[in-house]
């Protein structure tokens, strides 16, 4: 990113006192300097506002301007006191203007109606329930109401990447390729590298042209034995109608045919489905079986 050992220092010191924790709680983000007259009749007040509202998932960080610069940099501070509230590494509102403690309060409370904070930093186990319940109900088919139990995850806790991998797979399985593209595009930077995340995009990527009934036919009638890119195709097809029974066993037909094919395409694309259904599921297991007894069998 072009730092410096002493700015990247001060990044680290950032994510650590202020983007992590914002990720579950309200940051008070207060920019301050040991000779600001106002910083210091402000500070009580910041101090006694969050721990008001500690049981509400407040906390407050302080940054020293003349000792990270770089950061305050990074915001514009022109003046201070400065202060903002952060959720999720991101800037919600501007505090600065709010001196008293009714005043903050207020803010507080409207920004707290709106939020997902999590009070207390309440670990990822509680939502491993809640997280299995959803992949259930979504391998069981009733993508409708795997979104809505991933949705409703995804409120308890922002930054999971396997509640938001379910909610797209799940508005996937519903046919909202647009929707399901539109919260991928939308997640935090430090989700995009997810395991449950991956898995997700590899869903979407396989259904974003899902084919009419007639052009799945036609692509069907086309995929010969003696044609395998028609039978790439209709597999591809087949998988983005959501019949993966006929995607892979046409894929598992084409490595049993000639492996190498294009560099093994049909091994790469089977390998691709595997990872948007997901490794561990049981339709999965037993493809994967079928696929080692054509290889090794």
């Amino acid at each position: 990113m072009g730092l410096n050992l002493e700015e990247q220092k001060a990044v680290d010191r950032f994510r650590a006192n202020v983007v992590e924790p914002s990720m579950h709680s309200l940051v008070i983000l207060d920019f301050w300097a040991e000779w600001c007259g106002p910083c210091k009749a402000l500070t009580p007040v910041l101090e006694k506002v969050a721990a008001d509202y500690a049981d509400k998932g407040v906390v407050l960080a302080k940054v020293n301007v003349d000792e990270e610069g770089f950061i305050a940099g990074q915001f514009q501070v022109r003046s201070i006191p400065t202060v903002y509230a952060i959720f999720q590494g991101q800037p919600v509102a501007d505090l600065t203007n709010a001196r008293s403690e009714s005043q903050l309060k207020a803010t507080l409370d409207q920004l707290l109606a709106k939020l997902p904070i999590k009070p207390g930093g309440a670990p990822a186990q509680d939502i491993a329930p809640l997280l299995a319940m959803g992949e259930e109900v979504l391998a069981g088919g009733d993508a409708e109401r795997a979104a809505s139990i991933f949705s409703q995850i995804v409120e308890i806790d922002a930054g999971s990447g396997a509640a938001y991998g379910g909610l797209i797979r799940a508005m996937t399985a519903l046919g909202e390729v647009d929707e399901a593209e539109a919260v991928l595009n939308a997640l935090p930077t430090e989700l995009a590298g997810d395991a449950e995340v991956a898995r997700a995009r590899a869903a979407l990527e396989l259904v974003r042209n899902k084919p009419a009934d007639s052009e799945l036919a036609a692509l069907e009638a086309a995929a010969t034995p003696d044609n395998p890119e028609g039978q790439l195709a209709y597999a591809e097809a087949a998988f983005a109608a959501a019949d993966r029974d006929k995607a892979a066993e046409t894929l598992l037909a084409m490595i049993a045919a000639d492996r190498e094919w294009n560099d093994g395409a049909a091994r790469a694309k089977l390998l691709q489905i595997f990872e948007a259904v997901g490794l561990e599921d049981p339709w999965v297991a037993g493809q994967r079986r079928r696929l080692s007894l054509i290889l090794f069998g």
